[in-house]
Formats: C-alpha cells, structure tokens, sequence
C-alpha cells in the first residue's frame, strides 16, 4: 500500500464546505498534509466539483461569488489528477462489477487500487456498497 490519498469530489466539497478546524475533512486533511501524503485523483475531479458548486447556487444554497471563491480554493489544493484510457476501461468493469448506478465512482476507486492508495469518500453508499471488497475505501464521519 502505497501512502497516497485518493479524494473523491463528494469529499473535497465537504472539506471545501468545512467551516471548523475541528471539522473531520479538514482534520484529515491536516494529518495527510503533516505527513506529506501526496493526494490524488481522477481527472474527473474538478468536474464533479464545479458541478455539485454549481448546483448548490442553482438551488439557492450558495451566492455566486461564494461557489466561485470555494472552486478557487479547490483548485489551488494541490492534488495530483490522473488521466488514461485505461483508468477509463477499469472503471467501466469496475461500475459494472459493482452495479453501480453511473461510472464516476469507479474511477476513484480504479485509481486508488492502481496506486495502491487509501480512497476516501463522503459519499456513505459507495462506501457500504464496496467495504467488503475494498477494505481501503474509507467514508468520512
């Protein structure tokens, strides 16, 4: 197992969204930081998160300008994005090996096993449908 860290959008908009230092997100991301854990991610990322920043102004939980700013501080994290054909070919056997319902997840967790990394997520179902399997997928609390 590797010491890299794989992010999925679902937590890095719940880091984005932390508004205490004592927020579980922002303690890990501390921790990973302290440690000099290098993070990763699917390409992929950045899209989700505009995406889910997007739809937050669209249903009138955030202004423009604050959506805007949290994308900025996203961008600005550091995290190493990966792209290849055949990340996109494992998550497609991953998605359907798992059932998932679309194939977003299963490139987080394609890359976090090729790289051996620890994969977390916020996204509670995704990590109950996989903890069997993939005991190195972890759902933030």
């Amino acid at each position: 197992m590797s010491n890299s860290v794989c992010l999925d959008a679902s937590f890095v908009v719940r880091l984005l969204e932390s508004t205490s230092p004592d927020a579980p997100a922002v303690r890990l991301w501390r921790q990973w930081s302290a440690e000099g854990r290098p993070l990763v991610a699917p390409a992929l990322l950045f899209f989700e998160v505009t995406n889910a920043l997007h739809r937050y102004v669209r249903h009138g939980l955030a202004r423009p300008q604050t959506a805007r700013a949290l994308l900025d501080q996203a961008l600005r994290l550091g995290i190493r994005l990966y792209t290849d054909a055949d990340l996109h070919l494992e998550a497609l056997t991953l998605a359907r090996e798992l059932r998932l319902p679309a194939a977003y997840d299963a490139h987080y967790l394609a890359l976090a096993r090729r790289l051996g990394a620890e994969c977390w997520t916020a996204d509670r179902r995704l990590a109950q449908t996989v903890a069997g399997r993939f005991p190195w997928v972890h759902a933030l609390t």
